[in-house]
């Protein structure tokens, strides 16, 4: 991965803080920055939802340093960006579905966690915070492709406090001269997405059905649509706006790739790349998802001159590549 550079700045001399850096986005970021010699790239995480495994490969690096600690914690998110010029905000509690099992938990940690590391980043004068917005924001809004000036009502808990950050994000642009970047992914995929638990997305369990030769589940006729991301396009994102250096005010722009993907046509791509003809389950459709999202992301172009590098077949033959090489290969 990281074939691609997406800055021409010497990065050597900056300190980067990568909240949620042992999660699946964070981590890979992590690699691509120390794959490109930033000076210092500090891990913020709790390990709840992220694993040292992911992050155990950059211990040896000098450049590298990883703390354990929570977001919920002021004192933990003070201490983090001590010393930090830039802070990619990664942490926060994802899925639909765990927010409408626990909403509490994920308020905490997505609006008072979020909050927490606002005010720090702000006192620490830090030169760019970016931080990890959602598509689900878009909610009930009909219009297709997704225009950030545009959203509906929010349809999860989960919705409501990615909503909330921007809400926060531009109050602290209005309010204390503190401009920040939301990235709006779109269900961003890849490398150490995380195969296991409850909430895992659906693509891993696509490829996991995939390699074992067995039957995915689909919520509902399979007709439900994404805009899927590989993982690479949110990297250059990131390292795209937090280099950035015309930003006067809160900003908000869709990641994505501009291209719609239904559930069935992804594991119709993980057939071909699996050489199995598997008919899926289909099930019942789930509480508070959205029946299609697709991304416009001419905003993105302009302001921050991104530009996917990977559709979403390449992205799935990398991914499947490495389940296969690095999990299962291994079991």
């Amino acid at each position: 991965m990281y074939e691609h550079k997406y800055h021409n700045e010497d990065i050597s001399q900056y300190s980067f803080l990568i909240t949620g850096g042992a999660g699946f986005i964070g981590s890979n970021l992590v690699e691509y920055l120390l794959k490109h010699g930033a000076g210092k790239v500090r891990v913020l995480d709790n390990l709840s939802t992220g694993y040292y495994s992911n992050v155990e490969r950059f211990i040896t690096n000098p450049a590298f340093e990883f703390v354990e600690g929570d977001i919920r914690n002021m004192e933990a998110c003070q201490n983090a960006v001590k010393g930090m010029n830039f802070v990619s905000h990664q942490a926060a509690l994802g899925s639909v579905p765990r927010s409408i099992n626990d909403p509490i938990t994920t308020n905490e940690v997505n609006i008072s966690g979020f909050l927490n590391m606002l005010v720090a980043a702000r006192d620490e004068n830090v030169r760019q915070f970016i931080y990890a917005a959602s598509s689900s924001t878009y909610g009930d809004h009909p219009g297709l492709p997704k225009v950030e000036d545009k959203i509906g009502n929010p349809l999860s808990p989960y919705a409501v406090t990615k909503y909330v950050n921007e809400l926060y994000a531009a109050v602290f642009s209005k309010t204390y001269n503190f401009h920040t970047i939301g990235l709006r992914y779109f269900n961003v995929f890849g490398p150490y997405q995380n195969l296991h638990g409850p909430y895992a997305a659906v693509i891993p369990l696509f490829i996991e059905a995939a390699l074992k030769g067995e039957a995915p589940s689909i919520n509902g006729d399979g007709e439900t649509s994404r805009d899927f991301t590989f993982v690479d396009n949110a990297v250059q994102a990131n390292i795209k706006a937090l280099l950035n250096n015309n930003i006067d005010k809160h900003e908000v722009i869709n990641i994505a790739v501009g291209q719609r993907t239904t559930l069935n046509q992804l594991w119709q791509m993980l057939c071909e790349l699996s050489s199995n003809n598997i008919e899926a389950i289909h099930k019942p459709e789930r509480r508070g998802d959205v029946r299609h999202s697709l991304a416009d992301i001419s905003k993105a172009e302009a302001l921050i001159q991104y530009k996917p590098q990977y559709s979403i077949k390449e992205g799935l033959g990398m991914t499947y590549k490495w389940y296969q090489n690095e999990v299962y290969s291994k079991l």
